[in-house]
C-alpha cells in the first residue's frame, strides 16, 4: 500500500527481528492512518533534503518493540515516529542539524539524533497532533537535550 508519493507502507513495517522470531508486525487500520501521516512529514524531510530517505524502523507492535529492547511509551507503537538515514545528504549528525533548524515548519514532534559517534547511527523522528518540537541526543554516553 503506497501511503505517499515516495513511501510505502512495507517500509514502516519490515523487520528482520520480527520475521527471525515470528512476530507479526502487522498494523490496524487506525495505526496505518498515524503511519500516512508520519510518512507525509517525511515527504517534507525529503523535499528539505533533497534526497531520497532510506526507512530503517517505522512501526512496531508491542511485542516487536520489546525484543528490540525499545519502550513501551515508544511512538513507534503509534505509528507516529520512523528511524531513517539519508547517506545522500550526509552523515545522520548533518541531516539531523539540517531538520532541527525547521523544526517547526515541518511539524516535528521529537528530532533524536542517534548513537551517531563514529559517523553510525540514525535519525529518529516523530509527528503528532500537538508538537513538542523536541531535540535529543542518545548515545553510550546518555541522553541529553539538543543535537548535541
Amino acid at each position: 500500500m503506497q501511503l505517499t508519493d515516495h513511501f510505502h507502507l512495507s517500509e514502516f513495517t519490515a523487520s528482520e527481528t520480527a520475521e527471525r522470531r515470528g512476530i507479526d508486525n502487522t498494523p490496524s487500520a487506525e495505526i496505518i492512518e498515524a503511519l500516512r501521516r508520519t510518512a507525509q512529514g517525511l515527504e517534507r524531510i525529503r523535499t528539505l533534503l533533497g534526497r531520497p530517505i532510506h526507512v530503517t524502523s517505522g512501526y512496531r507492535c508491542l511485542e516487536l518493540n520489546r525484543a528490540v529492547g525499545s519502550k513501551d511509551t515508544s511512538q513507534h507503537l503509534l505509528g507516529e515516529a520512523a528511524d531513517f538515514i539519508c547517506p545522500q545528504y550526509g552523515t545522520p549528525r548533518v541531516v539531523a542539524e539540517r531538520i532541527a533548524k525547521k523544526l517547526v515548519s515541518l511539524g516535528v514532534d521529537q528530532l533524536i539524533l542517534e548513537f551517531a559517534s563514529k559517523g553510525g547511527g540514525w535519525v529518529h523522528v516523530s509527528f503528532s497532533s500537538k508538537p513538542r518540537h523536541a531535540t535529543l541526543t542518545i548515545d553510550a554516553s546518555g541522553t541529553r537535550a539538543g543535537i548535541v
